[in-house]
C-alpha cells in the first residue's frame, strides 16, 4: 500500500480513541520502511501497538480482540469466524473481493472499507464496529457462525467426517499400512485398474 493510504489508516485508528494491536510487516508499504511521527507515536500511547509480525490465529483468539482489519483472504477469514471476531475488510485481489461481499452482505459479520481510505472513514467504521449497534448484531452472527464451525470440527461433525474420509482414501489409495475400512469393489478395481 502506498505510505499515504497507511497514514490515512493510521490516523484513523488513532482518533478511534480504541485500543488497538497493528501488524505492519516490512513489505506493506510500498518503497520501503514507515516511520511515525511523534505527534502520532504520542496520541496513541498505551493504547496502540505496532509490531512487524505475530500469530494471527492466536491474537484473533484472545479474548479482548473486538475487531479484525483484514484483506480477506479465505485462511483470515476461517481463522475470524472461529475465533467469533467480526471483520473491517479491505480486499485487493485474488479471493478477497469475494470472499468480502460474503462477509459483509452475504454473512453480515464484516464492514467494508472503501479502496480510496480515509481517516475518518477508519474512525467511523471502527466504532460501528467497536460500540455501536450495527457491530453488536454482527459479533451475535459471528458467534452463531464459530458455533456452527465447532460443531462441524468435533468428532462426528461434517468438516471432520470429510476430513477423516479423505485421509483414509488416500493414505489407503496409496498402499500405507493403515488400518482403513474395505472400499467397494467398484472403487478397489479403479484404483488397482
Amino acid at each position: 500500500m502506498s505510505l499515504e493510504k497507511l497514514l490515512e489508516f493510521a490516523w484513523g485508528l488513532a482518533n478511534s480513541k480504541k485500543p488497538f494491536l497493528w501488524i505492519i510487516r516490512p513489505d506493506l508499504v510500498i518503497g520501503g520502511s514507515v516511520v511515525f511521527s511523534s505527534e502520532f507515536v504520542n496520541e496513541i500511547s498505551n493504547r496502540g501497538l505496532i509490531v512487524g509480525w505475530c500469530s494471527q490465529e492466536k491474537v484473533l483468539n484472545h479474548p479482548s480482540i473486538g475487531g479484525f482489519l483484514t484483506h480477506c483472504g479465505w485462511n483470515s477469514t476461517i481463522e475470524s469466524i472461529c475465533a467469533g471476531v467480526p471483520m473491517l475488510c479491505w480486499p485487493f485481489f485474488a479471493d478477497q473481493p469475494t470472499n468480502c461481499r460474503y462477509i459483509c452482505n452475504k454473512w453480515e459479520i464484516g464492514i467494508e472499507i472503501h479502496t480510496n481510505v480515509k481517516r475518518e472513514e477508519v474512525e467511523k467504521l471502527v466504532n460501528e464496529l467497536m460500540v455501536e449497534e450495527k457491530g453488536k448484531k454482527m459479533r451475535q452472527k459471528i458467534d452463531k457462525l464459530k458455533k456452527k464451525a465447532e460443531e462441524d470440527t468435533r468428532p462426528g461433525g461434517g468438516s471432520y467426517m470429510n476430513l477423516d474420509k479423505v485421509i483414509k482414501e488416500v493414505l489407503c489409495m496409496n498402499h500405507l499400512q493403515v488400518s482403513c475400512p474395505p472400499l467397494p469393489s467398484s472403487r478397489l478395481n479403479q484404483i488397482e485398474g
